[in-house]
């Protein structure tokens, strides 16, 4: 992700991406994850007021690494 933060800064403008088992619900169990709906394949994205077109592209062009 290049445009994307790697960040849990709710409330900001800009677009987010992130891993909450490994960050902000790490300090959970497994279970306690899984119960809040967190499994260890789960990546929450947020999206901003940045350009549709370059929120896409920037999307797109993760995907198709993996």
């Amino acid at each position: 992700m290049k445009l994307f933060s790697h960040l849990a800064n709710i409330g900001d403008s800009k677009s987010l991406i992130i891993h909450p088992a490994s960050t902000t619900h790490q300090q959970l169990t497994v279970e306690e994850q899984k119960e809040s709906g967190v499994t260890p394949d789960f990546v929450r994205v947020s999206i901003g007021t940045e350009d549709v077109e370059d929120i896409i592209a920037d999307l797109k062009q993760a995907l198709d690494q993996i």
